[in-house]
């Protein structure tokens, strides 16, 4: 009677061992996962913040219009730019102050 006592202890021992061996391996792959996730996500949050900061300032963009446009782009006021819409194959033009 001791003996399979002693045993069915140790087999309930085993088994609860293996059981927490499997949840702690499966956490540790979700875990894995979400730091990877992370981590590429840090990437391109880094690379949008590179590139906003390089092209929000006025003076860069002005640069590259230089650089790479020449003449090719010309100043607009905001009265003239409109919006287009189109509704049911008809266009529809709208300034942004009407």
């Amino acid at each position: 009677m001791k003996k399979t006592g002693i045993v069915s202890l140790i087999l309930f021992l085993v088994l609860f061992t293996a059981v927490i061996k499997n949840s702690t391996k499966k956490l540790e792959d979700k875990i894995f996962t979400t730091n990877e996730n992370l981590r590429s996500l840090n990437k391109e949050l880094e690379n949008v913040k590179l590139e906003f900061d390089f092209l929000s300032s006025s003076e860069k963009l002005l640069n590259f219009q230089n650089l790479y446009f020449d003449e090719e782009l010309i100043q607009k006021e905001i009265k003239e730019i409109k919006i287009i819409k189109n509704q049911t194959e008809k266009f529809n033009f709208k300034t942004n102050y009407d």
